[in-house]
């Protein structure tokens, strides 16, 4: 990843080819489709080598691929659903909804599984804007480096591929700003609300106080206490 222009040299101790991201190719994923995978569902996100890649995708899209090989070996026997109604998305929809108790009781068990890619999103944003909360208010120049550093780091090895490449593409056009603790807390909360236009989602209100009492404190009804 190179390194953004405006981090002077000596508050980073990452060079230029720490990460060889680069800002122009594209961030979007390559997923399948009934074309290229026609045994798997189609829109699941692929990793660098082609596999479904389950830190990237969500357990009930990935539970789909279970479903669709349990469908099919179910309409090879009975002959009576056609191929092509498996390879639509509310194929899939009907399918997950067919039989809720199974599906409640593998949800049930899913907490000793790996991070779908929900799991691991909610406990990163978790732990960098908790963090964020406890950091001092204005840090030296070594906390400075460490944050920096960390940031980074995690862009560079977060474990779903494309979204540590977008990451990285953001920090280079939205340099962290770690001087202190409420501007760290606010150009976090700024690059989740990124994240979430991205997917459709509400965001987040980047006023001090709100993210205190989100992260910090708790409400002031003393709900949290």
């Amino acid at each position: 990843m190179t390194i953004p222009t405006s981090f002077p040299p000596s508050m980073t101790g990452f060079t230029s080819s720490s990460s060889g991201a680069d800002p122009t190719v594209s961030t979007e994923p390559k997923r399948t489709t009934k074309e290229t995978h026609p045994h798997l569902p189609p829109g699941l996100i692929l990793d660098e080598n082609g596999k479904v890649c389950k830190v990237c995708n969500t357990w009930a899209d990935i539970s789909k691929i279970k479903k669709k090989k349990v469908s099919s070996n179910s309409d090879e026997s009975k002959g009576n659903i056609s191929s092509s109604g498996l390879g639509s998305m509310a194929g899939f929809a009907s399918m997950m909804n067919s039989s809720p108790s199974s599906s409640s009781t593998i949800i049930k068990d899913r907490k000793d599984c790996p991070a779908d890619n929900e799991l691991l999103g909610r406990s990163t944003w978790t732990f960098l804007h908790t963090t964020a909360s406890y950091y001092p208010l204005k840090a030296n120049e070594r906390q400075q480096i460490q944050m920096k550093n960390l940031l980074e780091s995690l862009s560079i090895f977060y474990p779903c591929n494309w979204c540590s490449k977008d990451f990285q593409k953001d920090i280079i056009k939205n340099p962290p700003i770690v001087n202190g603790r409420e501007n760290l807390m606010k150009w976090l909360c700024e690059r989740h609300n990124e994240v979430n236009r991205k997917l459709q989602k509400p965001e987040f209100i980047c006023e001090t106080k709100i993210l205190d009492q989100r992260w910090k404190d708790g409400p002031e009804d003393g709900s949290c206490d």
